[in-house]
């Protein structure tokens, strides 16, 4: 008689414990739902606001707008590539700024990475600095660099390849000190345990487990230095981009069309490639 009331009242506790569990999860699950809810109704409200605030929801303007760009695309078929072999090199300018800008951007961001990053930098204070320098390098945009540029050393490839290259080192080096925040402690703690110097376990701690994160930064940060190349070209800094502004000015629509399609296939090769590199670097 005393088991079966003990077995009766310990199945009782068992089924208020699931209870109570199961009301916990669904108060939980409740509550992730309205927070994910009125996460979303802002995220919404914010774009439908910044969409009234530029103009997208204008019908009337839009579809003006739309009528422009058909009348446009008509000026520009069929793509005039007379001039195509004058193309080749500017097109090569826009390459080698972008492989020159990608290359001085790691050279500046692997020391302001280890200095911005929390488990390799010497002091806090290092740390702050670096942080505030590559915040600097990505505030400005590669189009004022590159304004800033020829002003200081002239037309042509170079004043390219500087504002591609400091712009770009902010934000690689944004990703190289993250990477390096993230990396393994175990092998680091194995290199200091051998009596290790700070050189010394950032070489064989540190470094080997975010080269391919940093192999991978680089590639990418090389296909979008080309694309950008583009845009620097249109005020002076060389490369193909310097040509397409030079047949916008005189409204040669049907060339600017055929550059175009010049440039679209050299970014479609380069990200070919690109995708081949980080491959061959995971």
């Amino acid at each position: 008689m005393s088991t079966s009331t003990e077995s009766a009242s310990t199945g009782r506790l068992l089924d208020e414990q699931r209870e109570q569990e199961y009301l916990q999860i669904s108060d939980q699950a409740r509550s992730g739902w309205r927070r994910s809810v009125a996460v979303t109704g802002i995220v919404l409200v914010t774009v439908l606001v910044s969409s009234w605030v530029v103009g997208m929801l204008d019908g009337t303007r839009m579809i003006t707008g739309l009528a422009d760009i058909a009348g446009l695309l008509s000026e520009m078929w069929v793509p005039d590539f007379t001039n195509l072999n004058s193309w080749w090199g500017p097109l090569w300018d826009s390459m080698t700024m972008s492989i020159a800008a990608t290359a001085l951007a790691v050279l500046l961001s692997v020391p302001l990475a280890l200095c911005g990053a929390r488990n390799t930098s010497p002091h806090p204070a290092v740390y702050w600095v670096a942080r505030l320098i590559l915040n600097m390098l990505r505030s400005v945009p590669e189009l004022i660099l590159a304004i800033v540029f020829v002003a200081a050393v002239g037309f042509g490839a170079l004043p390219g390849a500087l504002a591609l290259g400091i712009h770009s080192a902010g934000m690689v080096g944004k990703f190289f000190a993250e990477a390096i925040e993230h990396a393994d402690q175990a092998p680091v703690e194995a290199a200091r345990a051998t009596g290790a110097g700070p050189a010394q376990v950032i070489l064989h701690g540190i470094l080997p487990q975010v080269l391919p994160q940093m192999a991978d930064t680089t590639v990418y940060r090389w296909e979008l230095n080309f694309r950008a190349s583009v845009v620097v070209g249109v005020v002076g800094a060389g490369g193909i981009g310097f040509e397409l502004i030079a047949a916008l000015r005189t409204l040669q629509y049907d060339e600017v069309a055929a550059i175009l399609l010049v440039i679209l296939a050299t970014v479609t090769l380069v990200d070919a490639l690109g995708g081949a590199l980080r491959k061959r670097f995971q």
